[in-house]
């Protein structure tokens, strides 16, 4: 494996290292006395995203931009995996940090390369901008689908993972990247107003119990080095010079010690008219940046620290204190050292996008693959059935990537997957993704005619694109804005395309491909199979092909709620919790968080829990060798504000045809943090449980539980 190629890297910097002088002091001793050799000119140069070389102190250039949100992006050839909601999808933690850990090998070696040219632009450093935990509270939001889901726990779970698979394993004297956990805090859309928006009023619990637990995971348990903070304002605060969150949450009460960078030009925003008008003036608002606790700044403004020194408004001192946490940095990933003290250093470009790496691609897209509906069993399909392909999505590589992506040597559309399974398969794409009034589509009916009546099953794959959703973007058609979704409906030309279909006769298997949830509800009455395939990365086409013929048993399981219709949803730009995610939804959904079928069956025996554990017997009950996710939730029986249920563990599990398996879950008093009404804090909280026990969030075997920290 190529992310085993470490194990000869440490020979081979040893003999080098003989010929280099080795500083034995500490990252934070070097900083601070390279610190103290820089002009104030040079020190607020060093504080920007691109950062020139300070050549009479052997500085070389640097720049802390970088991506990796599946794979590495932005930097040519890379191994490109399924999406992040697409591996949350997978509720398998050890395979996303393996995920990363092949996208940090990739990394450094483009690191490699960029550093013997002699250049590190954008994209090329070792500080990568990723993972993004913030709770997907709402699937109108286009950026969802860079997200782990709805839910705090499976996003804190994931995200750990990332942040290991990027650092590396302890007991390195380099770490291998920076990961970085973002937005800080309370961030999931509208995209639209995201400069000027502010959160107001949030209920102490909703902050708390939903969207901090995973950033409190992340940087007390995952020791992330760098946190994000986000545009908009929480309480009439820009995140970015939020006293509370980033100096009394990450720094006091949660020990953080790495550094705080902004989003991109998100002090702007504190001046700029027609945004936060938070600041008078450039001056102040990149003060006011700084003595709150951004370090670094993702864009141009932080230059005039220079001016605002010069006006009293923020001391040499105080930009000291943020410069030494960015030099600290690059002593600790080996940048400000000799290239042979660092074990990373030999990693090869052979590594990238290298057949090893692909084979993750598609154990992870394999696994991501969500069946939601198999009326009759008529999937898996046979080699010999004849089948009409239709739908754009079918025949487009660059959906499967997502956002944020990099660019494999490779990528097998989902056509091209069904034709190396199938022995006859037709292809026509029938309708556009999206249409506008003013540009209406027409159908060749006589040639679809042609088509449906001669195929056996019609599988049509649908959904949006990435070029629909996303990040801040400027999408025309009618239930799109600024890169969300005013509708989560199917788009209607595909609603009536599937409408037609059925009126023919013939089976449908429908594929969504999407970054987030699409009600489907019409959809589920007429047609026979549902798959929710996600943007499935450069291996996407071929796991969905094994799903459909069979060649592997799908067990993705929804880490988001499928909603019935936009009209189920409450305001968007409403972030309390109330009524939002499977946590608090208190209506009926067409798929709820966790589901996800299997071709074969399972069954669980009664759950046993004992202080530290959760044991329960699996028995695979069908006639095919498969996997299945044990899912642990509680419910506090006093606390009548608190969730429905919340996920607190879950383990996979795989099972031989008519196999059994007795499964020991660990579940210790940390599994019981609860929202403490009386101290306003989550803690383990004394109180008595149901905990369900079941392969979804809907059922399962229920246990009482009286809990005693």
């Amino acid at each position: 494996m190529a992310f085993c190629i470490a194990l000869l890297l440490a020979a081979t910097s040893t003999m080098q290292a003989q010929t280099v002088n080795v500083d034995n002091r500490s990252h934070l001793e070097r900083a601070k006395e390279l610190c103290s050799k820089l002009t104030l000119e040079e020190k607020v140069r060093l504080m920007e995203h691109e950062s020139p070389a300070i050549e009479r102190l052997g500085i070389p250039q640097w720049n802390w931009w970088n991506e990796t949100l599946h794979g590495v992006g932005r930097n040519g050839r890379a191994t490109v995996f399924p999406i992040t909601m697409g591996l949350a999808s997978t509720f398998d933690d050890a395979l996303v940090q393996k995920c990363f850990d092949v996208a940090s090998t990739e990394a450094r070696a483009k690191y490699n390369i960029a550093r013997k040219e002699g250049h590190m632009k954008i994209y090329e450093c070792l500080s990568f901008w990723t993972p993004n935990i913030n709770i997907f509270r709402d699937p109108r939001w286009g950026r969802g689908q860079e997200t782990y889901g709805e839910d705090p726990y499976l996003t804190s779970k994931m995200g750990l993972a990332v942040v290991r698979g990027l650092q590396g394993e302890e007991g390195h004297r380099y770490l291998k990247l920076y990961a970085c956990a973002k937005h800080f805090a309370v961030h999931s859309g509208p995209e639209w107003n995201r400069h000027s928006f502010d959160v107001e009023n949030l209920p102490p619990r909703d902050l708390w119990e939903t969207y901090l637990p995973a950033f409190k995971e992340l940087t007390t348990k995952g020791k992330v080095r760098e946190v994000m903070c986000a545009y908009q304002r929480l309480d009439g605060e820009p995140c970015c010079g939020n006293n509370r969150l980033l100096q009394q949450i990450l720094r006091n009460e949660w020990g953080f010690d790495g550094l705080v960078t902004s989003d991109c030009w998100a002090v702007d925003d504190f001046w700029k008219p027609g945004r936060h008008g938070f600041s008078e003036s450039k001056e102040d608002a990149i003060s006011h940046a700084l003595i709150s606790g951004t370090d670094v700044e993702c864009g141009e403004t932080f230059h005039s620290l220079i001016d605002a020194v010069k006006a009293g408004k923020v001391t040499e001192e105080q930009i000291d204190k943020s410069l030494i946490r960015l030099l600290k940095g690059r002593y600790e990933l080996g940048d400000l050292d000799d290239p042979s003290l660092v074990e990373w250093s030999t990693i090869s470009p052979d590594t990238i996008d290298c057949q090893t790496h692909k084979n993750i691609a598609l154990e992870a897209a394999r696994r991501t693959i969500v069946l939601l509906q198999n009326n009759n069993n008529i999937l898996p399909l046979k080699p010999e059935t004849k089948v009409l392909v239709m739908g754009e999505n079918a025949v487009d590589s660059t959906m499967m990537w997502g956002n944020y992506n990099g660019f494999p040597s490779h990528t097998t559309t989902i056509l091209e997957g069904i034709q190396k399974m199938g022995q006859n398969v037709e292809y026509i794409a029938g309708v556009p993704m999206v249409t506008t009034p003013e540009a209406p589509y027409s159908t060749d009916e006589e040639l679809l005619q042609e088509k449906v009546k001669a195929a056996d099953v019609v599988i049509f794959v649908g959904g949006i694109t990435p070029r629909l959703e996303g990040e801040e973007m400027d999408v025309k058609y009618p239930g799109f804005k600024g890169g969300d979704r005013t509708s989560i409906e199917l788009p209607e030309v595909q609603r009536q395309m599937l409408g037609k279909l059925y009126k023919m006769g013939k089976p449908i298997v429908y594929v969504n491909c999407s970054g987030s949830a699409i009600a489907l509800a019409p959809e589920k009455r007429i047609c026979n199979a549902i798959v929710q395939a996600w943007y499935g990365g450069q291996c996407g086409g071929q796991a969905l092909a094994e799903v459909l013929y069979g060649q592997v048993n799908p067990s993705g399981k929804l880490p988001i709620t499928f909603y019935a219709s936009t009209n189920q949803l409450p305001d968007y730009e409403d972030y309390r919790m109330t009524n939002r995610t499977y946590r608090y939804f208190k209506g009926k959904p067409l798929w709820h968080f966790g589901e996800g079928m299997s071709y074969t069956t399972f069954k669980l025996g009664k759950p046993v829990y004992t202080p530290g554990s959760v044991k329960v017997n699996i028995r695979n009950t069908g006639k095919r060798d498969g996997e299945e996710v044990i899912q642990v939730y509680l419910r506090n029986v006093e606390d009548t504000d608190g969730p429905i249920k919340a996920l607190r563990a879950f383990k996979r599990v795989s099972l031989k045809a008519g196999e059994s398996k007795d499964v020991t879950i660990p579940f210790t008093k940390e599994n019981f943090e609860w929202w403490d009404v009386s101290t306003n804090t989550m803690r383990p909280v004394e109180g008595n449980y149901v905990m369900t026990v079941g392969t979804d969030s809907k059922s399962g075997q229920q246990v009482n539980i009286h809990f005693e920290p």
